[in-house]
């Protein structure tokens, strides 16, 4: 009895299907020590070019939210003192705010969201306080530091009374600004 076995075109005749071209002189399949060093030292390349622009990005992310959390505090001082014209503006953060579905009042205006008149927000610690004169609060100076200066960010904000946003470049351990006479020493921005 002959059978009639057709050869198998898909593989070169020296080679099994179960090899791969490399293995057919006796070599191991798979990748070398050099070309695995090789992708590692690719991969280290592009992290070391990528992980300073992310922690730049990240930086400038918290400092563009900081001085928007400043701009939103000053509106809210300025709609607190309309609101509640015998207090002036409001002598802190926590009376901009209140506890979801609050009731607004002069102790808790329902103004601002939680977020904010926690005092810290995408890196920055804030600030609020109401300057008393004549029996209310006729100004008030709104500030924002980075927590970790150089890593959460690397400018400090503030806003007064006239609502202009002021800057300047921070520096370790840094408060934020709370005082009229310090926030109107830096530049607008």
């Amino acid at each position: 009895m002959v059978l009639n076995v057709q050869p198998d075109y898909r593989y070169p005749t020296s080679v099994k299907p179960w090899q791969s071209i490399r293995d057919k002189n006796g070599e191991g399949a798979g990748f070398s020590l050099i070309e695995l060093l090789i992708v590692v030292a690719i991969i280290l390349i592009i992290a070391a070019i990528a992980i300073p622009n992310l922690l730049r990005a990240r930086l400038s992310a918290n400092e563009a939210s900081a001085a928007s959390s400043v701009r939103q505090i000053t509106r809210a001082e300025v709609a607190y003192s309309t609101s509640y014209p015998a207090v002036g503006y409001a002598p802190s953060l926590a009376e901009l705010g209140g506890p979801a579905g609050c009731v607004p009042s002069a102790a808790t205006s329902c103004i601002l969201d939680a977020d904010l008149i926690s005092g810290q927000k995408a890196g920055y610690n804030l600030v609020a306080v109401g300057v008393a004169g004549g029996g209310s609060n006729n100004g008030f100076v709104v500030g924002a530091a980075p927590i970790t200066f150089n890593k959460t960010g690397t400018r400090d904000f503030c806003s007064t009374t006239d609502s202009v946003l002021r800057g300047r470049t921070g520096a370790t351990g840094n408060a934020p600004i709370s005082t009229i006479a310090a926030c109107t020493l830096l530049s607008p921005i």
